[in-house]
């Protein structure tokens, strides 16, 4: 138990201190959790901590991902990447072992370790790939999903693989490794302690590692399928993918209705939980990879009414067992074999990453993977992945490759995963810019003048010059997005590209005889250096300005603007409006007691705007705390007794107002001309 602790208080912290620090330095967080196991590898050395044992358990982690990333994939969709799926896929598979193959075989190797190693070097790592794909944003890029098929592909591929290994056995090895076994077991006999530890940290420590085979690695191996004839095999192997696709579809809802019965949030968790492991575990019987089993089952799941509550219970689970799996790479790393190899490691490790980079964007190119997406593709995808690692000690396991060249491939796989975060980085920086036209487009030459100029035409700026356009005013539009102008312009709109904020283009738009100018762009900086700019030379032109939150109108306010508009506030009026209707009052009620927040509110914004200092934090500055606790005070106060006097109204919809009505009116008038001069007291 105290071993436990002290191993969960190690790994928890290093992740808590590397990943935020990483994270701030733009590294991301998967280079963060690498460097805090290399950080933490010499006290697990000391503690004689076993970093594979650890490692295969944090790999569910993976499969834990692979099932939240079916959850995304409708079956039409996934149907739809067929063919990047096969094509690109087993290209990318089949293409990379040939040409690394033919690379070992130059060297000298024989064509079988040389396939092996092949094998090894083709796949990717789902891991770090998809997790920093998703951290990025580029999930859903045309070099994402590309990159996503592959991966799928090379999960796939993994089952032929393991399948097709044992056949390249070489004769030689078996016979080393049998006389290895004896000379051990005589060893062990005449000195019971030796042995049992970690090894010397080179072969002796791989061979305890990939010596025992598959199974060793694993603790118990649970293959049912494995003694079985190959057609019997087949309909098994198939009955369990039926199984796991009918089943998910079938039988997902009567149980989530069972569990949800007993209104114990844990127990759904568990059985998100146990419906994972159960999926891995059958595919693990039948020979095929749980990754892949747990994948389908989550396309399966894709359009079920539980999605969303399996992807927050699985969530977490899926980020720590990630977390974990990235630190015991990390501190997996044998730096003594490093050290006195470092030349022919590291030459392996960058001719790994440009050759298979090479295919990746010659594949692109093929299946029309463009521009920056195609860089994205080979850049994502030219590491090893963790699945080398399995089949490194599988060919171990059965003669296929030397413990010393497993040694070197291991330390491959590793350092070439290590090195994947900063080609993410190289991408971002150097390649990605490049791709990117608005950086590099001039401005264009406006040849048209309206009296009205709008700035930014997305989401807010569209309805208006929709609006404006529709009531029968002539409008200028201006936007720093080339791609949304062109498609403006198939419609018959008048656009140009170009930086709304520069003056110069403003006075080409025509400002000096504009009547209104609409300021609708995302960038709040620039909308204020455009209010202040058109206030000080051209006073006249009447400014609306959009504003994301309530300290941008303060900001905007102090520039000049005084019509602003809070993109999100009238929407949440009429949230409110529906909330005091779902509380049982009257429609004309909550609509008069909406209108009077919204006066107030504007009012009192107003009055907020002078006490607010630009240069001091909202909750630090007291006269402004102070006066808007007094105007929440008196807000509540004032909509509370207004309220009261429409409760005596009838139930008949909206109609001229009625004798009570009037009534009302007046009532309302004598409370807010008292709430006005208690304010000016």
């Amino acid at each position: 138990m105290d071993g436990f602790l002290l191993l969960a208080s190690l790994f928890l912290v290093a992740g808590v201190v590397a990943v935020p620090l990483a994270t701030r330095f733009g590294l991301g967080s998967v280079l963060g959790y690498l460097i805090a196991g290399i950080l933490l590898s010499p006290i697990l050395a000391a503690l004689n901590v076993d970093v594979i044992a650890l490692q295969h358990f944090a790999e569910f982690g993976v499969v834990m991902m692979l099932f939240l990333v079916g959850l995304e994939l409708e079956p039409k969709v996934l149907w739809a990447m067929r063919a990047r799926l096969l094509g690109l896929g087993g290209l990318q598979v089949g293409g990379t072992a040939a040409a690394v193959m033919a690379v070992a075989m130059v060297f000298g190797q024989p064509w079988q370790i040389g396939l092996a190693i092949g094998f090894v070097l083709a796949l990717s790592s789902t891991a770090i790939v998809l997790q920093t794909l998703d951290e990025k944003g580029l999930m859903k890029s045309d070099g994402g999903q590309a990159g996503f098929s592959v991966l799928l592909a090379q999960d796939i591929a993994v089952i032929p693989m393991l399948a097709f290994i044992p056949l390249l056995a070489i004769p030689e090895l078996a016979d080393l490794g049998a006389d290895a076994g004896a000379h051990g077991q005589a060893e062990a006999t005449a000195d019971p302690t030796h042995g049992g530890g970690q090894g010397d940290g080179h072969g002796n420590s791989h061979g305890g590692e990939h010596g025992g085979g598959h199974g060793d690695d694993h603790g118990m191996e649970l293959n049912f399928v494995e003694s079985l004839p190959p057609a019997l095999r087949a309909l098994v192997t198939i009955a369990a993918i039926a199984f796991v696709i009918i089943g998910g579809s079938r039988l997902t809802r009567p149980i989530f209705r069972y569990v949800a019965g007993a209104k114990l949030r844990e127990l759904f968790t568990a059985t998100a939980l146990a419906g994972v492991v159960v999926i891995a575990l059958l595919m693990t019987l039948v020979g095929l990879s749980p990754a892949l089993g747990t994948f389908l089952a989550g396309v399966v799941l894709a359009n079920s009414e539980y999605r969303h509550e399996l992807e927050s219970d699985i969530g977490p689970f899926k980020g720590l067992l990630l977390g974990l799996f990235f630190m015991t790479v990390g501190a997996g790393i044998n730096f003594g074999l490093l050290g006195s190899q470092i030349g022919p490691i590291l030459g392996m490790t960058l001719g790994l990453i440009l050759l298979k980079g090479a295919i990746l964007y010659v594949l692109g190119a093929i299946f029309k993977v463009n521009g920056g997406d195609r860089w994205l593709f080979a850049v994502s995808l030219a590491q090893a992945g963790e699945f080398g690692f399995v089949l490194l000690s599988f060919t171990v396991a059965n003669n296929v490759l030397p413990t010393a060249i497993a040694d070197q491939l291991l330390l491959v796989v590793a350092l070439s995963m290590l090195f994947t975060p900063l080609l993410f980085i190289l991408y971002d920086r150097v390649v990605a810019p490049r791709f990117v036209e608005e950086q590099s487009r001039e401005a264009d030459d406006i040849d048209h003048e309206a009296p009205v100029i709008i700035a930014g035409h997305g989401r807010v700026g569209g309805i208006v010059n929709r609006i404006l356009r529709g009531a029968g005013y002539e409008t200028v539009v201006l936007d720093h997005s080339s791609a949304q102008l062109e498609i403006l312009r198939t419609f018959g709109f008048r656009v140009f590209f170009g930086d709304a904020s520069r003056p110069d283009l403003l006075e080409a738009a025509g400002i000096a005889n504009a009547r209104l100018l609409v300021i609708a762009i995302d960038d709040h900086e620039q909308a204020v250096e455009i209010v202040r700019y058109v206030t000080e030379m051209h006073p006249d032109v009447y400014i609306v300005a959009r504003a994301r939150a309530r300290h941008d109108v303060y900001e905007l306010y102090a520039a000049g603007c005084r019509d602003i508009i809070r993109e999100t506030f009238d929407s949440s009026v009429r949230t409110g409006r529906s909330a005091l209707e779902a509380l049982g009052m009257h429609p004309y009620d909550a609509q008069r007691l909406c209108q009077s927040f919204e006066r107030q509110d504007r009012k009192n914004l107003s009055e907020l705007a002078g006490l607010f200092d630009m240069n001091v934090p909202a909750h630090q500055n007291a006269p402004y705390v102070a006066r808007v606790k007094e105007m929440a005070d008196e807000q509540a106060e004032y909509m509370q007794s207004k309220s009261t006097s429409f409760w005596t109204r009838h139930d008949r919809g909206w109609v001229p107002p009625t004798v009570d009505d009037v009534k009302a009116e007046s009532e309302d008038n004598e409370i807010e001309q008292s709430s006005a001069e208690r304010a000016g007291d």
